[in-house]
């Protein structure tokens, strides 16, 4: 017997106020806002174009050994517009990342896309991080709850809500554990439209849980489904880890949601360079979609669409 190999889509993602400039040599030269860093990235393995005096311009490094080098001159936190929604970025000690992901762009409009009408869907956001796809959410009318086990991270994301405008919106902040609270929901009866996930390959749970993508996502993917309403049509779940594959994340959602019917897409996130048209990958994802799914195609720049 054969089995149709499916197809890995690529979704191109991008912000106004964000350019990738150049990678190489597992590195990546960015323009966030007025502010130019260069970061390690690891799936960068190729030579970069731009000359060497392009990439030493830039007002802050990071580098995993020595953490941020930061020009006196360079803001250390500033606006972002991320296409309609204004958000903070900041340089913040031991972490390489400034707060939001650009090439997450596709999937904060399939979420705007596939938000009922009547304003009754419920979104639950687990890792939820700094909270773009949850505002996002809810500008487009979701109910949403946001869970993460990061207490500057909510706090983060509260004052992007506050900076967009959006106190008044149904959000529910959480910080928790995203498996317990999951669990917790169902044993509650709470059911959710939407899902999404955005697990990191490995970390602690406010009580001192470890989490691991390799040991823990069968067992989270499996609570999603119970959570999941009889009127759900989105599940996301985006992966980091560059242990994984889009076929893997196809496999595991396609266990745990067999017999809910719906169409799983698998793909790559990636950044389109400012200068040339070369791709950068970034992350892999799932996406099951249900009643509709084609719709969350609207507007976006996916390859796949």
């Amino acid at each position: 017997m054969t089995f149709p190999v499916p197809r890995i889509h690529v979704s191109v993602g991008g912000i106004r106020d964000y350019e990738l400039l150049d990678s190489g040599n597992r590195r990546k030269l960015e323009r966030f806002g007025p502010l130019v860093v260069e970061r390690s990235e690891t799936k960068a393995w190729w030579t970069p174009r731009l000359p060497a005096e392009e990439w030493a311009a830039a007002s802050a490094r990071y580098d995993e050994d020595g953490g941020w080098q930061v020009r006196k001159s360079a803001p250390r936190a500033f606006g972002v517009d991320a296409d309609g929604l204004p958000l903070l970025a900041r340089i913040t000690a031991g972490s390489r990342h400034l707060g939001l992901f650009p090439e997450q762009s596709g999937h904060w409009r399939a979420i705007q896309a596939a938000a009922p009408r009547d304003g009754s869907g419920r979104l639950l956001n687990l890792f939820g991080y700094t909270g773009a796809a949850t505002l996002k959410a809810a500008q487009a009318g979701w109910q949403c709850t946001h869970v993460d086990a990061s207490k500057p991270a909510i706090a983060w994301a509260r004052e992007n809500q506050a900076r967009a405008g959006l106190e008044k919106k149904p959000i529910r902040w959480i910080l928790e554990d995203a498996a317990k609270y999951v669990s917790r929901e169902i044993r509650r009866g709470s059911r959710y439209e939407a899902v999404l996930l955005d697990p990191p390959a490995f970390g602690r749970a406010p009580d001192g849980g470890v989490w691991k993508m390799e040991t823990g996502l069968r067992d989270l993917l499996q609570l999603v489904r119970g959570v999941l309403s009889d009127r759900a049509r989105l599940v996301i779940l985006t992966a980091y880890n560059i242990s994984a594959s889009a076929l893997l994340l196809r496999t595991m959602m396609a266990d745990a949601l067999q017999g809910l019917g719906g169409e799983t897409e698998i793909g790559e996130l990636a950044l389109r360079h400012a200068r040339d048209e070369r791709l950068l990958p970034l992350s892999l994802y799932a996406k099951w979609t249900r009643g509709g799914g084609k719709a969350a195609c609207n507007g976006t720049r996916d390859a796949a669409c």
